[in-house]
């Protein structure tokens, strides 16, 4: 990997709750990198650790009920060992964060403009005429037709789609190096969609910025990310292009998320979604050794899988935890699906 490109490098990371006066991991050493002008896609259930992964980076954790360790190195410094000053320099400026729910993330009391400016005013030295004709270039860029008229009002008069795009907004009034996107497109409908990934991969060519993409739609990720990376259970189980991850995926977890997705030959009133047998499992009940998505295919026997799984390079930059994706794993496939 080209390290002058390298925007984002994650080291070792962990992240664990207290939880009754014990800590749990909800995130186990992850090691990612995101480059410039790179969209990394993170996939995988809810409750795998993808949006604890994303808050973590940018320090968004009561650190009096958090443990996390590792590195995160940004521009040449840790993020995970700033202060929360240092920080509140980065957060906004080099790095922008888009939110689940853009509802619960807006202010219900503020003017969507007032929100903007502030921004600006943390970060830059603007004019309040000029924070005034950023906030209507912002509202205009993510595609909002009425961007004075929008600016006047509050978010609970806005769609869930124009929510979506002034939390967009707000994430970029900056020109961050680094934009993490918390499922965007999430409870919006496919057309407001296809927009939104639009606004995206425009921003992404205007400021060359990186783009970390966290979602569970795997059409999304197929049509806009570079890279992948699969989550399970608080860790990376499969990491590479899209190319290499989508056609030629390794790791059972993996296949069995492809595989739940609906087909385009599909007979919608006959055939039958395949769904993944059980559940992510909760932090106070995580595995401690082995692969963790074995309990999920019990078909595949313990022998198959390592005691304590590491990343195994399958080609260069596709990666894949545990040796249940050898030669044993693909003969059973005669036998049972994952």
């Amino acid at each position: 990997m080209d390290e002058e490109n390298t925007l984002l490098e994650l080291n070792n990371v962990s992240t664990a709750f207290k939880i009754e006066g014990q800590y749990y991991n909800a995130v186990s050493h992850v090691d990612l990198k995101v480059k410039k002008d790179e969209i990394l896609a993170i996939v995988g259930e809810s409750g795998c650790g993808k949006s604890t992964l994303a808050t973590t980076v940018v320090g968004l954790h009561d650190m009096k009920t958090t443990k996390i360790s590792g590195e995160a190195f940004f521009e040449g410094q840790d993020l995970l060992k700033m202060s929360d000053s240092q920080l509140n320099d980065v957060r906004g400026a080099k790095i922008g964060m888009i939110f689940q729910d853009p509802l619960s993330a807006l202010n219900p009391l503020k003017k969507i403009e007032d929100q903007i400016s502030e921004v600006l005013d943390y970060h830059t030295k603007m004019s309040t005429e000029e924070k005034h004709n950023r906030a209507l270039q912002l509202l205009e860029q993510v595609g909002i037709d009425e961007p004075k008229r929008t600016a006047r009002q509050f978010p609970h008069e806005l769609s869930g789609g124009m929510r979506q795009r002034v939390i967009i907004a707000i994430a970029i009034a900056c020109k961050p190096d680094l934009i993490i996107a918390d499922e965007p497109t999430t409870a919006l409908d496919v057309t407001i969609q296809a927009q939104i990934l639009d606004v995206l991969r425009d921003i992404q060519k205007e400021n060359h910025a990186g783009i970390i993409l966290i979602t569970h739609d795997l059409g999304v990720v197929a049509e806009t990310a570079d890279e992948v990376a699969v989550m399970y259970a608080g860790e990376v189980v499969e990491c590479g292009t899209t190319e290499q991850v989508f056609g030629d995926p390794r790791h059972p977890y993996t296949r069995s998320l492809l595989r739940s997705m609906p087909q385009g030959d599909m007979d919608v009133l006959n055939d039958d979604l395949y769904v993944i047998q059980g559940s992510v499992p909760s932090i106070e009940k995580m595995p401690q050794a082995g692969d963790k998505f074995a309990p999920r295919i019990p078909w595949i026997p313990a022998s198959a899988h390592e005691k304590e799984p590491t990343m195994h390079e399958i080609s260069a930059g596709h990666e894949v935890r545990c040796t249940c994706y050898k030669d044993f794993y693909f003969k059973s496939l005669e036998v049972k699906d994952v």
